[in-house]
């Protein structure tokens, strides 16, 4: 008998948000292909979202997985992202039965509220589907009902307070990210665990930035292991917690299933040693000149031109530590213009931000930086 939900479950998961192929064509047979090898070496769980390529991500899963494949030999996650795009309750309900029709499957193994937080969180609550989502399950068609969440650990504390029936809760944990003040993988983590809600760890490759780490800190993590993967460092530093149900990694192409497969298929966590290596990394992570920011957004409430100043720090240094321009981008445009707020461009320097700013940062000119490496 599992001790907690999903313990029995593999510890790698196969994320699909970032199917091989160009923009929202998936490549159908590579991602066939890759399904087999993922099931072959006994892995189970699959994760996709309403949203991902548009609704073409659940379209590829039931064609590489649900049409392939007996319904009980695998687990299906997906989500519903009431935020985005829905103007009524009616339309945002509606998101759940387009992804029963697209993947297919009859019923999903887990399904979740998607990415709560910030100014996400109320339209859950102002469209009903908490209680929606619970009169499914009580019909069968979610096993298993959970969220996932991008805040602070004291907003998931709120959260988790208000919806007990939450039964797992989906993370972004990752050894970067793990005492990130912006981020708080750790005290995420621990809020979770102390509520007693199992977790499914998502960026455990922080979006691939830990496949490819710069400088002394990719050159700490050859020395230790020459023939091991940096994504191999990440996933199992994430799988190696406790109350893990499973680590989700984002692969593209069979060269990473491959690799991912070769070291999770007999999987074994961390010991002491490479957990020191670990915290060098951090260390070295942390000698980057990065913005101290700790998103505590004061800065933010008195801005008249209503800038994503943390968002905007929070991509810059994305850029810093791992010079990945396009993921950096990628992540400033979503702070900005996709959280309604405005560029670092359209800072008038008014000043009102640094007043009240705890780390005393010279935000005037760290957006100027910004807006030239970023816009």
């Amino acid at each position: 008998m599992e001790r907690y939900l999903g313990e029995s479950v593999p510890k790698l998961g196969f994320g699909l948000m970032r199917l091989p192929g160009e923009g929202d064509v998936i490549d159908i047979e590579q991602t066939k292909q890759m399904v087999d090898m993922f099931m072959e070496a006994g892995f189970r769980y699959f994760d996709t979202a309403y949203g991902y390529g548009n609704g073409a991500s659940e379209a590829a899963i039931k064609e590489a997985l649900v049409d392939r494949y007996p319904r009980e030999s695998f687990l299906l996650a997906t989500k519903l992202p009431a935020w985005a795009g829905a103007k009524n309750k009616d339309e945002a309900r509606q998101m759940f039965y387009t992804s029963l029709e697209r993947t297919g499957a009859g019923y999903f193994d887990f399904y979740l509220l998607h990415n709560l937080g910030e100014s996400r969180t109320h339209f859950f609550d102002d469209y009903g589907i908490w209680e929606f989502l619970k009169e499914r399950k009580e019909e069968g068609l979610i096993r298993h009902l959970g969220f996932s969440f991008h805040d602070k650990a004291a907003v998931l504390d709120e959260i988790l307070n208000a919806h007990p029936e939450a039964e797992f809760v989906q993370l972004q944990i990752n050894y970067a990210d793990w005492e990130a003040p912006e981020i708080e993988s750790r005290k995420c983590y621990e809020t979770a665990r102390r509520h007693g809600k199992p977790v499914i760890i998502m960026e455990p490759v922080k979006g691939g930035n830990l496949a490819d780490l710069p400088g002394k800190a990719g050159e700490i993590l050859k020395a230790a292991a020459p023939d091991a993967s940096q994504s191999s460092w990440a996933i199992r530093f994430a799988a190696s917690l406790e109350g893990i149900i499973t680590v989700l990694s984002g692969m593209s192409n069979v060269e990473q299933m491959a690799d991912n497969l070769s070291y999770m298929k007999d999987f074994q966590p961390l010991d002491e040693a490479e957990q020191a290596t670990i915290r060098q990394v951090q260390a070295a992570l942390a000698e980057y000149p990065t913005v101290p920011c700790t998103a505590c957004a004061y800065c933010m409430k008195g801005c008249p031109k209503n800038i994503a100043i943390y968002g905007t720090f929070q991509a810059a240094n994305l850029y810093t530590l791992f010079g990945n321009l396009d993921a950096a981008k990628s992540k400033y445009n979503w702070n900005t213009q996709g959280q309604g707020r405005s560029k670092a461009s359209e800072c008038i320097r008014c000043g009102k931000c640094e007043q009240v700013c705890p780390q005393h940062i010279h935000i005037r000119e760290e957006l100027a930086k910004a807006a030239s490496a970023l816009e």
